[in-house]
């Protein structure tokens, strides 16, 4: 991620208004986003953002990650799966699968 450095006025009551680029980044325009502030002893402020869902698990509720999960699930409640046994069953069938249709049948 690049660095952004600028200045952010505080105006009444100790509000602050966060750069759009910044709010959209970190999608602290989404709604129940917050900000983890930290003082520290050598007097900085360290703003980070804070969501419902953790940033780096966001991706699991993206549009289309969540469309394919709807599919899995329907995949499975329509008996469209393999289950294995143990590992090793599993390695042989995607070994047959990755062996292609002619060579699997022997």
């Amino acid at each position: 991620m690049g660095t952004f450095r600028g200045y952010a006025a505080i105006q009444g009551r100790g509000t602050v208004a966060l750069p759009a680029e910044l709010r959209k980044k970190y999608r602290l325009d989404e709604p129940g986003a917050q900000l983890e502030i930290t003082e520290r002893a050598d007097g900085v402020i360290e703003l980070r953002p804070t969501l419902p869902v953790p940033v780096d698990e966001m991706w699991f509720w993206e549009p289309g990650h969540q469309s394919a999960e709807r599919a899995a699930e329907a995949d499975v409640e329509a008996g469209r799966h393999t289950t294995f046994d143990d590992a090793e069953a599993l390695l042989a069938h995607l070994d047959s699968l990755a062996a292609g249709p002619a060579e699997a049948v022997e």
